[in-house]
């Protein structure tokens, strides 16, 4: 409670406790005395229950104070003649200070229990709203998993008929069809998304089997650049390796590692400009074996640098069709995390998208490398 309405309580009921003894000061001599204490107490009960326990006790002795001064007899002096007048009168007080903690502690108690009442009904609303939560994650959760089964499952029963599709193209390019060739390609297209997205499936599933184990940096970056020589405009790719420095190495399952570096170099390479470069490079961060592949595309905004990792997301103001699904990043990513590792995405100084893999570095003494 404030200053202000405490100030409020204590005038107000001081100017009560005033006007009751002035009514009872002018027919004193005319009445009965008996009902005098019980006119004050109802006043101390007043001022108790509006003002709080320390309005009650002022009341209480200001009123034994009046009652002995102003309508005990002798009037107008502080005496106490007869006692029973003295027995009234201690009374009075008893009666007065109990009721006035009774009232504080009745006062107390509802307080406190509307406070427990505004806890219970806040705990509540955040039960309930968790409850909602908690629903809504488990039904996405439901629908990615019926997503991944639906995708496992369509993707599956596509490699049949592509397979068949793709045998009658070659029997028609032997009889020198103009169209074999191109339905060849498209369903080859086709067979590479269907492969992606049943690698997709198996990732999110948890059932991809991983081997991981020493690998050097320039192996693996070398074997990423060969993968990629009969990619078109591969002339771009330039390894940036540190001969001089310790020979770079880390535990990693080599063949999915790869599959990384060349998803990464196929990307830069179709947003890399006639004239740029796409770079790829190695190095070591604490316990970390960081591989980096930088471009000088368009670039990526801030708000999608981790959109672009999700399945089937394509950044906008991207071509519409470049034969891939857009899954590719997805794919990385999950192969990254999968061997302890992370794949992110920041912005190029001077323009253009670094992607970093970073996955377990380790620390290699040359001469045991020698003996074996």
């Amino acid at each position: 409670m404030t200053m202000a309405p405490q100030r409020r309580h204590w005038i107000t009921w001081g100017l009560v406790l005033v006007a009751v003894t002035l009514v009872l000061v002018n027919i004193r001599a005319a009445s009965e005395q008996t009902y005098v204490p019980l006119t004050y107490l109802l006043v101390v009960l007043g001022g108790s229950a509006s003002g709080g326990r320390r309005l009650g006790l002022a009341l209480s002795v200001a009123s034994f104070v009046i009652i002995d001064y102003y309508l005990q007899t002798p009037y107008d002096h502080l005496t106490i003649t007869k006692s029973v007048d003295f027995v009234t009168l201690a009374a009075f007080l008893v009666t007065a200070v109990v009721a006035s903690e009774l009232l504080a502690a009745a006062k107390r108690d509802r307080d406190s229990a509307v406070r427990d009442a505004e806890e219970v009904k806040r705990l509540a609303a955040d039960h309930e709203a968790l409850a909602r939560e908690t629903e809504h994650v488990r039904a996405l959760r439901e629908g990615d998993r019926m997503k991944d089964f639906v995708l496992a499952s369509v993707s599956h029963d596509l490699r049949t008929p592509l397979t068949a599709i793709k045998a009658m193209a070659q029997d028609e390019a032997r009889t020198g069809s103009s169209r074999a060739l191109e339905i060849e390609e498209q369903v080859d297209r086709l067979t590479r998304m269907v492969a992606d997205l049943l690698d997709l499936s198996r990732l999110r599933a948890g059932k991809w089997a991983f081997s991981p184990e020493l690998n050097s940096a320039e192996d693996v970056v070398g074997a990423a650049i060969r993968q990629c020589t009969a990619l078109e405009r591969s002339e771009l790719i330039v390894a940036r390796l540190d001969e001089t420095a310790p020979a770079l190495y880390g535990t990693f399952d080599f063949v999915q590692t790869l599959r990384i570096l060349v998803n990464l170099l196929e990307n830069g390479l179709r947003f890399t400009p006639t004239g740029g470069s796409l770079e790829l490079a190695a190095r070591r961060d604490g316990p970390h074996l960081v591989f980096s592949v930088s471009d000088r595309g368009p670039g990526i905004t801030e708000g999608e640098r981790e959109r672009v990792f999700e399945a089937f997301y394509r950044p906008q103001g991207s071509i519409a069709d470049l034969g891939r699904a857009g899954i590719g990043l997805a794919i990385a990513r999950s192969l990254a995390t999968a061997q302890q590792g992370m794949l992110s995405h920041h912005a190029r100084d001077g323009g253009g998208s670094v992607f970093e893999l970073r996955l377990p570095a380790a620390d290699v003494d040359p001469a045991d490398l020698g003996e074996g």
